[in-house]
C-alpha cells in the first residue's frame, strides 16, 4: 500500500496552567482547597449545583496540570489534526468509533496505522477489504464489529453526505456503532457545535463518586453515562461542557482510577463523599497479610 505521512497531534483542548513541570508534590499544590472545609458536598438535584463544585473543579485542574495523562496526547479528538476540515471530520468520527471499550493508546495506534496506509477517508475505507481494516485496527475492542461498521459508515458518508459526515446529532446517532458519547464528541470537535457533554466511563464514574449527579428524583447514583450526561447538564454551566470531558478523563486515568483510586495523592478528598472508600482491595490486603505470616 502507498504510505502517507501521519498527521501531527493537535494541542490538547485542556490548557495546562503555567508552573513547574510534573512534580511529586501533587497534593501540596492544592492543599489550600482543603483547609477548613467540611467533608462531602450534597448532590446536585433538579438543576441545583452541588456545593463546592467550583473548588473541586479548580482542584482537579491543578492536579491535572502536574501529571500528564494518556488523553492529553492520544485522545480520539486528536485524529487528523492537520488534515483539511472535511477529511479531519471523518478521521474524528472513525477515531470516536474505535475508542469505545478501548484505551486511548490502543485507539491512537489504530488511527496511526490507518493513516500510514491511507485508510482514513470514506472512499479508501469503502474500497478496502474488511480483513485489511480488521488487521490494522486490532487490538481495539470489538475490532471485527468495528471494521464492519467502519465500512458501513464510509458508504453512508459517500452516498448521503458527499464524503463528509452528518452535521446533526440525530443523524450521527443513526450511524452504526455511534452512541451518544461519540456523537456529542464529534459534534463538539468536528463541527464546533456544542449540544451536550461527552460522558464516557471516566466522567460517569467520577461524577458519581463526587456526588455531582443522581437518578431523577432520587439520591441514587446514575446508572449509565447517558443518565449522567442529562444530570450534569441540569446544573453545569455550558462553558464547562466541552473541557469537562478531557479534564475528568485525564483525572480518571491518573488519580481517580476505576480500581484502587489514589485518594492519598488527591487534593480534593474533603469534598468527596467517596474518598478512601475504594482505595484498597480486600483481596490484596489478605494476600499481603498472608505473606507477612509466612
Amino acid at each position: 500500500m502507498q504510505s502517507c505521512s501521519l498527521p501531527d497531534i493537535e494541542e490538547f483542548a485542556y490548557k495546562k496552567v503555567d508552573g513547574p513541570a510534573r512534580s511529586g508534590k501533587l497534593k501540596s499544590a492544592c492543599d489550600e482547597l482543603n483547609v477548613g472545609v467540611s467533608i462531602a458536598s450534597p448532590i446536585g438535584v433538579g438543576g441545583k449545583a452541588p456545593a463546592n463544585w467550583e473548588k473541586v473543579l479548580e482542584g482537579i485542574r491543578k492536579m491535572r496540570s502536574l501529571e500528564d495523562a494518556p488523553v492529553d496526547t492520544m485522545g480520539c479528538e486528536k485524529a487528523g489534526s492537520v488534515l483539511p476540515p472535511k477529511e479531519r471530520r471523518f478521521a474524528v468520527l472513525v477515531s470516536s468509533l474505535l475508542s469505545s471499550q478501548t484505551k486511548d493508546h490502543v485507539t491512537h495506534g489504530a488511527i496511526q496505522r490507518l493513516s500510514q496506509n491511507c485508510l482514513l477517508t470514506p472512499d479508501a475505507i469503502d474500497k478496502a477489504d474488511e480483513a485489511t481494516i480488521k488487521d490494522l485496527i486490532y487490538p481495539v475492542g470489538f475490532y471485527t464489529r468495528k471494521a464492519i461498521n467502519m465500512k458501513k459508515i464510509a458508504n453512508i458518508c459517500l452516498m448521503k453526505y458527499d464524503g463528509d459526515i452528518p452535521s446533526s446529532l440525530e443523524e450521527l446517532l443513526l450511524l452504526p456503532g455511534i452512541g451518544p458519547k461519540m456523537a456529542h464528541l464529534v459534534m463538539n470537535v468536528a463541527w464546533n457545535d456544542v449540544q451536550g457533554i461527552c460522558v464516557d466511563t471516566h466522567v460517569h464514574r467520577i461524577s458519581n463518586r463526587l456526588g455531582w449527579v443522581s437518578r431523577s428524583g432520587t439520591k441514587q447514583k446514575t446508572s449509565s453515562p447517558e443518565e449522567t450526561r442529562v444530570a450534569l447538564q441540569q446544573w453545569l454551566p455550558k462553558e464547562e461542557w466541552v473541557p469537562i470531558n478531557p479534564l475528568l478523563v485525564g483525572f480518571g486515568q491518573t488519580i481517580c482510577t476505576p480500581l484502587r483510586p489514589r485518594c492519598e495523592t488527591c487534593s480534593i478528598t474533603l469534598f468527596c463523599p467517596s474518598a478512601f472508600k475504594e482505595a484498597s482491595s480486600p483481596s490484596k490486603v489478605k494476600k499481603s497479610g498472608a505473606r507477612e505470616k509466612l
